[in-house]
């Protein structure tokens, strides 16, 4: 797990501040974190910090990393 913070949700898109250098932008959320978390419109989560799980898989031939949320723990 990760520490990250949540920075917006944007056309589709979770972007995310992975221990306070880099950004990562999600194009998926497991059912777990969409039921625990209305990352789409509750603006009192960004800015919140979390430990993050996430999966990667590739799709086109291995041409088209693709990253989804698997957990999020809100600290």
């Amino acid at each position: 797990m990760e520490r990250a913070i949540f920075k917006k949700y944007q056309n589709g898109y979770y972007h995310f501040l992975i221990d306070d250098v880099e950004e990562m932008i999600f194009e998926e959320a497991s059912a777990k974190v969409l039921n625990q978390f209305d990352l789409k419109t509750d603006s009192t989560l960004v800015g919140m910090r979390f430990l993050i799980s996430y999966s990667e898989y590739y799709e086109d031939d291995e041409e088209l990393v693709v990253y989804r949320l698997e957990t999020l723990k809100l600290l």
